[in-house]
């Protein structure tokens, strides 16, 4: 039976970072962020502020994620048990912003409901939806990033 988890103490590099626990979550972590990135820009911004953080967070975890991805496809790490802790911080810190941002987001959507554009609000609801779930997925990350750095 194949197992799609890295042996203990190892991170991957080049093509095994797309078949092993957690660096699998690299791309849905990119498509939900960039979804949610995408839909916070094409949607009028009433209150700017929250707004405007979500975007922060979404282009800057949507960056970060791709190099740091980049980073470990090209073997840069030399697996090394810095990066291992690296990768466990970077994906808490990613976590907790797009909670803020997601909590920020919905917080806005809800008060949106009454006398606004229809389109827009149906606009900000699916990236509340996909800001939770890019949230679930760097969580899920953190938790599995932990585990391999405690593996060093």
């Amino acid at each position: 039976m194949a197992s799609n988890a890295a042996p203990l103490g190892t991170l991957p590099s080049g093509i095994g970072i797309f078949t092993c626990l957690p660096d699998i979550l690299y791309l849905p972590e990119l498509v939900f962020g960039g979804l949610v990135w995408i839909l916070v820009a094409s949607s009028l911004v009433v209150p700017a502020n929250p707004q405007g953080w979500v975007m922060f967070v979404s282009v800057f975890c949507f960056v970060v994620t791709f190099l740091w991805m980049v980073l470990f496809a090209c073997g840069a790490h030399h697996n090394k048990p810095g990066w291992a802790a690296a990768d466990f911080v970077y994906h808490g810190i990613a976590a907790f912003f797009y909670l803020s941002a997601s909590v920020a987001l919905a917080t806005v959507t809800i008060e949106m409901k009454d006398g606004s554009i229809f389109l827009n609000y149906q606009l900000d609801i699916s990236a509340v939806v996909f800001s939770y779930v890019a949230t679930l997925l760097y969580f899920v990350h953190t938790i599995l990033s932990a585990i391999r750095w405690k593996s060093f």
